[in-house]
């Protein structure tokens, strides 16, 4: 429940009644998804990634092409059936993804192995419909994303793809939302239907032990370019099949720096994500007091704006300045100034941090280089403790005994595993048999980077 409550009180979504499983992603929570989104751009772009945009409508023809894809999708596809009062001749189906919308159009751009690479993202929404349970951010129906799908003359140039993507949103998370992140290769069981492997990145949330799927990057091999006939003549005048990739990166990601970060008064949000990184909160008590203390909050404003440190001030007559406290810590902006009477008189002002509360007088004359300085520290000590976190919470095993008991003690293991599905089942079906509580077993193979 402290998720939930969380995000609605620090006004980062709004719940929609009328349809389970959808959210309005407020201005403060946009904000931050809007921030990776332009880390993720710039970083794409560097690639040679262009940005595009497809419908959001697939034909059940084109989405039943690659049978061991829908197959993966099947129970999540929400169909339009009508137009106004009328029956559609055939249901159209509303992405659940967007490769079988895609890759008819790679089919009539790539001839030539002077076509190729061709890289495409598109930032868009998608709609996966058949759960229970849905939590904002984590598990919804309609979601935010970006989609990238790349084809490739060699199966090399798409496994590199595939590792690119990976390292540039293991890179995002932790240099932007502080989060650490664990890469890995999903088993057989988990891969994205139709890949030849899914690479992803993981986290463990601190709180409660559970593993979170951050991102993933797949390799399509030539599974979609046979089903849609993505041919290339090669420098040998040879027909050949595309090989191809896709990867993306969801708004999940907020919801999991919620979690990796908050604590008890709320969001603790890193400083490079942050709508707000500074709140100045003027503690005046008489109408003198208060057009000195506004008067030098004005060069504040100034100065911070000139430095392109993201501010508000909190002079709102209504409310005490305690309450003003706990509103941002609630909202999670980084730094907050305490301005009154004595630090007026003394030339300072009180500067506190939202993750370890500590306070400090800092002078005028160095307020904006301190507040630069500390944002940095603010940024890199969230990570040093998140990643501090997570390792604690993985633990290494290697036989059953110690398998549950860390399960037991809401750990993640990292266990020896023999990629064999039949053994994946009976481990997940054993462990929640006799697990004491219910958790989300995360099996990683440590010898393998991707």
């Amino acid at each position: 429940m402290w998720y939930q409550q969380v995000l609605k009180k620090s006004e980062m979504i709004e719940y929609c009644n009328d349809v389970s499983g959808c959210y309005v992603l407020r201005p403060w929570s946009y904000w931050v998804w809007e921030t990776v989104q332009s880390a993720l751009d710039a970083r794409f772009k560097k690639k040679g990634v262009e940005n595009a945009y497809f419908p959001m409508f697939v034909t059940r023809a084109a989405l039943e092409k690659e049978k061991s894809h829908v197959e993966g999708f099947k129970a999540e596809v929400a169909w339009v059936t009508k137009s106004g009062d009328t029956d559609l001749q055939e249901p159209i189906a509303i992405r659940p993804t967007s490769e079988t919308i895609m890759y008819p159009y790679f089919q009539k751009w790539i001839h030539s192995h002077r076509d190729l690479p061709l890289k495409l993202n598109q930032w868009t929404n998608i709609v996966r419909w058949e759960f229970k349970d849905p939590t904002p951010f984590i598990r919804t129906r309609e979601f935010l994303w970006q989609e990238g799908h790349t084809a490739h003359a060699t199966l090399a140039e798409a496994d590199k793809m595939v590792r690119d993507m990976l390292d540039i949103y293991a890179e995002v998370y932790e240099e932007y939302l502080a989060v650490p992140v664990v890469k890995g290769l999903k088993s057989e069981f988990e891969k994205f239907p139709g890949a030849i492997y899914t690479a992803s990145i993981e986290t463990v949330i601190p709180a409660n032990g559970r593993g979170v799927q951050a991102a993933t990057s797949h390799n399509l091999g030539q599974n979609f370019s046979k089903m849609f006939q993505i041919t290339f003549e090669n420098e040998k005048c040879e027909k050949e099949f595309a090989w191809q990739t896709s990867w993306g990166f969801t708004t999940r990601s907020v919801g999991t720096m919620i979690l990796m970060h908050g604590d008890d008064k709320g969001l603790i949000i890193p400083p490079r994500v942050a709508p707000l990184q500074v709140v100045i909160v003027p503690i005046q008590y008489s109408d003198k007091e208060k057009e000195s203390l506004l008067l030098k909050v004005k060069d504040f404003e100034k100065e911070l704006a000139d430095a392109g440190i993201r501010f508000r001030v909190d002079d709102r007559p209504l409310y005490r300045p305690g309450w003003k406290y706990n509103y941002w810590e609630l909202k999670g902006v980084p730094l907050r100034i305490e301005f009154g009477k004595k630090d007026y008189e003394a030339k300072s002002v009180t500067l506190v941090r939202r993750d370890t509360g500590e306070k400090k007088n800092v002078k005028w004359e160095v307020l904006t280089k301190t507040i630069q300085e500390t944002l940095e520290l603010f940024q890199k000590q969230l990570l040093e403790s998140a990643k501090a976190a997570l390792k604690e919470k993985i633990v290494n095993v290697n036989n059953w005994k110690d398998f549950m008991t860390t399960v037991n003690t809401r750990k993640s293991c990292m266990s020896p595993w023999c990629k064999k599905e039949k053994c994946e089942e009976a481990v997940k079906e054993k462990s929640k048999v006799e697990s004491l509580t219910l958790s989300l077993i995360h099996i990683s193979e440590p010898t393998r980077p991707y």
